[in-house]
């Protein structure tokens, strides 16, 4: 029993140590398993916390550029801003200049009326006198006639005592009848109250002519006076300033697609050229090369140039222009007191704005020559407002003649008659350049205006180099006839003096030489104005007396 007891005793410790064992081997072999799984976690862990924090920095970095991003927007949004603000100050400041300039305008405008008006003024107070002159004349002039009156009544009742003393002698001498002898009596009588007769009209006449001349001078003298008008030269270019030399390649354009299309929708020659801040707009329409200075100004303004922006500036440009042109000739119309007028013929004469000869503004020519007109027709007691309408319209053709085929009187006739202008105002217009007859003292009025406007010095204006050839080309024709002995071209080109030899020339030969001359100037020269050719034959007789 015993051994079995401590056999089993022995077992059961055994089996209990084994157990303890186990346990412990059990429980350091979980131990082990459980540390490895808490380092596998706490590595995972570290993993995490790691990816957190990059996906943290990451996030802070986004934040930190969309943060920088909004920044960039502000200050680009105040930059833009700030560059509106800019523009709208350039825009008020441009503003406030044009208003100044027209302000300016309008007032140097109603100086030069009031100054108008008072040299109107002063001319009517000179007229007075002149009036109050010719009253006096006329008053001297009818005493005279009186005195004349009543001497040739004396000397007719002297003349009839002669013929009756005549008479009666007569009859005692020759014993005539009384039919005889009145006969003989007025035949001896009548020659010498012939030549009293012929005195008496010549120095009348000499007296009318001098007067008439006098009276002349002194009407065309008050028209120019109170017409007088500044004259403003135009060439065939523009000029358009830029605002720096980066904008001439923005204005060619990629491949010089920009200028071909400017050049294409405006007609005008854009030149670029080495010029600093320059460029040049060439054509001879001044009205295309008017659009196309406004076009470029725009573009260059606004700093979007391509050709969709080219085009809608140069309609809007167009558009500007063609309104400038209806109200300069309203305002033509309302500076000459002309109220009723087809409007497209008023639009027409709106086109001489752009148009100049030799110079010469044709609408300030036009103007002029209409204000002429019309002081020399009230100075005369004809149609004041018909003269001055006529005036205004001698050179509507110009308007047009660049487009329709003919010279510009004919195109001037067509649109008068066109728009129903009244048959002197056409004869005027037809007239103006001795191509037809002129049917009405009006038409004289409108070739004198024409001719003091665009021949008076400083109107028209040419190049040295036209002038000189002008000069020589006409000495050279009044030159090259058989006789003439020497030629002048004096008075700016305005008046040729030939010297003739007497021996080769008669004085009936000298009228038929300056005829002819001037129809050679007219025909192969082209110049402004009238030229007045002078033929002088001088024979000079010498002797000496030793």
């Amino acid at each position: 029993m015993t051994n079995t007891t401590l056999i089993l005793a022995g077992v059961a410790v055994i089996f209990l140590i084994s157990i303890v064992v186990g346990f412990l081997i059990g429980y350091g072999v979980r131990k082990h398993l459980w540390e490895s799984k808490a380092a596998n976690a706490r590595h995972d862990a570290d993993h995490i916390l790691a990816d957190a924090r990059a996906e943290v920095e990451t996030a802070k970095a986004e934040v930190l550029a969309q943060k920088q991003a909004a920044e960039a927007v502000k200050r680009d949004a105040e930059t833009d801003k700030k560059a509106k603000i800019l523009e709208a100050q350039e825009e008020i400041r441009d503003y406030r200049q044009k208003v100044e300039d027209e302000l300016n305008v309008r007032r140097d405008e109603a100086a030069r009326k009031e100054n108008r008006l008072q040299q109107k003024e002063d001319t009517l107070d000179h007229r007075s006198s002149m009036l109050d002159d010719r009253e006096n004349q006329l008053t001297q002039k009818k005493n005279q006639i009186k005195q004349q009156e009543e001497r040739v009544s004396q000397k007719l009742a002297e003349a009839d005592e002669l013929v009756a003393q005549r008479q009666a002698k007569l009859l005692e001498v020759a014993r005539l009848d009384e039919d005889e002898a009145k006969k003989l009596v007025l035949a001896n009588v009548s020659d010498h109250l012939v030549k009293e007769k012929a005195d008496m009209i010549r120095a009348n006449q000499e007296e009318i002519d001098a007067k008439a001349d006098r009276y002349a001078h002194q009407v065309i003298i008050d028209a120019i006076q109170s017409s007088a008008a500044d004259t403003v030269a135009e060439t065939t270019v523009s000029v358009v300033d830029l605002p720096n030399d980066d904008m001439k390649g923005r204005i060619i354009g990629r491949e010089g697609r920009n200028i071909r299309s400017f050049e294409a929708m405006t007609g005008v020659d854009l030149i670029i050229d080495d010029t600093p801040k320059t460029v040049t707009l060439s054509g001879f329409d001044s009205i295309r090369r008017e659009v196309a200075k406004r076009a470029l100004q725009k573009l260059i303004k606004d700093g979007r140039i391509h050709p969709a922006r080219i085009e809608e500036m140069v309609d809007k440009a167009r558009k500007e222009v063609n309104d400038d042109i209806y109200e300069a000739g309203e305002s033509a119309l309302m500076e000459l007191g002309i109220h009723r007028m087809n409007p497209e013929l008023v639009k027409t004469l709106g086109r001489l704005k752009y148009r100049t000869s030799y110079g010469q503004n044709v609408l300030a020519h036009s103007i002029e020559v209409g204000k002429l007109a019309g002081t020399m027709a009230a100075e005369l007691g004809l149609d004041e407002k018909l003269a001055v309408r006529a005036g205004l319209l001698h050179d509507i053709g110009k308007a047009i003649d660049h487009d329709i085929e003919g010279s510009h009187v004919e195109i001037g006739v067509e649109l008068a008659r066109k728009y129903h202008e009244p048959d002197l105002v056409v004869n005027a217009i037809a007239a103006h350049h001795g191509d037809v007859p002129k049917l009405s003292f009006i038409a004289e009025l409108v070739v004198a205006a024409d001719t003091i406007s665009s021949a008076r010095p400083g109107a028209r204006s040419e190049s040295l180099e036209n002038y000189i050839r002008r000069l020589t080309e006409l000495e050279d024709i009044a030159g090259s006839y058989d006789g003439v002995k020497q030629a002048y071209a004096i008075q700016a080109g305005r008046e040729v003096r030939v010297m003739v030899e007497p021996g080769k020339i008669s004085d009936e030969q000298t009228t038929v030489l300056a005829h002819e001359i001037r129809d050679r100037i007219e025909k192969e020269l082209d110049y402004p104005g009238n030229i007045k050719i002078t033929v002088i034959r001088e024979k000079r007789a010498v002797a000496v007396a030793k």
